[in-house]
Parts: C-alpha cells; sequence; structure tokens
C-alpha cells in the first residue's frame, strides 16, 4: 500500500513538474504593431494605431490609436536594466503599462502583473521580467482609484528612487531563489527583506 502511494506521489511530482513549463510557456498574445509619431514635446510618441495583448487569463489590454506614451510608468532608474521604453523586446508591454496607467481604469496591481506577462510574451528573460516587476510594484507610481488619489500610507517607507545598489540586490536575490510573484509583492512591500 506505501508503495503504491509512493509510486502515485511520483508521478503526481512528474506530471506537476512538466505542467508548470506548459503553464509558463503560455503568456498571452499581442496583435497590432506599434507605429509611433514623436510628439513635438521631444519625449512622448503617439500611437498611430492600435495595440492588444490578451494576457494569460483572457483579459484584453488595449492602447488605442492617439495614445501618447513616454515610458514614465516604468521608474527611470530602472532603465538602464533593460533600455529605454521604446527599445528592446519589452516595448510592447512598456507602451501598454503606460496607457494603463494613464487610464487608471483598472487596479494598478493588475496593469502591473501585465506589464509582467507583456514583456514574457515578448520574450524578456525572467530575471529581467521580475526584476522590473519588482521596480513597479516597489516604485511605480500607484493610484487608489479611478480618481487617481495617489497612494498615501504613513506607515509604509515606500519610496519613487531605488535606493543605491537596489538593483543589484534585487538580480542576485531573484538568481539565487527564484521567487514567485508573490514573494516580490511582499519584498517590495517591505515585508519579507
Amino acid at each position: 500500500m506505501e508503495r503504491e502511494a509512493a509510486k502515485a506521489a511520483k508521478r503526481l511530482d512528474r506530471e506537476t513538474a512538466k505542467a508548470k513549463p506548459a503553464r509558463a510557456s503560455n503568456w498571452g498574445r499581442f496583435s497590432g504593431t506599434i507605429d509611433t509619431r514623436w510628439d513635438e514635446d521631444g519625449v512622448t510618441m503617439i500611437l498611430l494605431n492600435e495595440l492588444r495583448y490578451t494576457d494569460p487569463y483572457g483579459e484584453v489590454w488595449v492602447a488605442p490609436a492617439g495614445s501618447r506614451v513616454n515610458g514614465a510608468s516604468i521608474p527611470r532608474a530602472f532603465w538602464s536594466l533593460i533600455g529605454g521604453p521604446f527599445e528592446g523586446k519589452y516595448r510592447n508591454a512598456s507602451v501598454l503599462h503606460d496607457v494603463a496607467y494613464s487610464e487608471q481604469s483598472r487596479p494598478w496591481e493588475d496593469a502591473d502583473r501585465m506589464f509582467y506577462n507583456a514583456m514574457r510574451c515578448s520574450g524578456v528573460g525572467p530575471v529581467t521580467a521580475k526584476t522590473m516587476y519588482y521596480a513597479l510594484r516597489r516604485h511605480g507610481r500607484h493610484w487608489k482609484h479611478r480618481q487617481a488619489l495617489p497612494v498615501a500610507d504613513s506607515s509604509s517607507e515606500r519610496s519613487s528612487a531605488p535606493r543605491p545598489g537596489e538593483v543589484g540586490e534585487i538580480q542576485s536575490w531573484i538568481q539565487a531563489n527564484d521567487p514567485d510573484l508573490g514573494q516580490i509583492e511582499a519584498r517590495a512591500a517591505g515585508s519579507d527583506r
């Protein structure tokens, strides 16, 4: 009886191990391409066509034509990690995240998680994507509800600027521990340091 239970447990472990990569490989899908023009301010890009992203849960995120994006929803101090907001593999995710932060029609937590999934969908590696997710959770411009009131919690020491060495420290922690998003959220909130 114990031997059969042990075999069943091993079989379940093998099936679970196979299922994790299968789930992780479904990061969603994009439709549309990014065509833009620079605004006269020299900082803002204006989308000329719509970009859509369907996340792994079936939620559709839309950056409509005419949207104005500048990468400001991602803390500037972390741009050096993966490049400016209009460069590289995370460009689509950055555009959608800027629009989500501008519209504030969904909770900021959902927008940040969409950014993580969209980065992974675009081919950004897990350490970089998790580091950027941490940056948003710890240093992003969050709001409480649609009226865009900033989060003001005096019990929190949340800072908009990373402290020296924080990026390297977080990357090392992620590489060593391969945390899930919940663990990253806890650390960003200051409860797991």
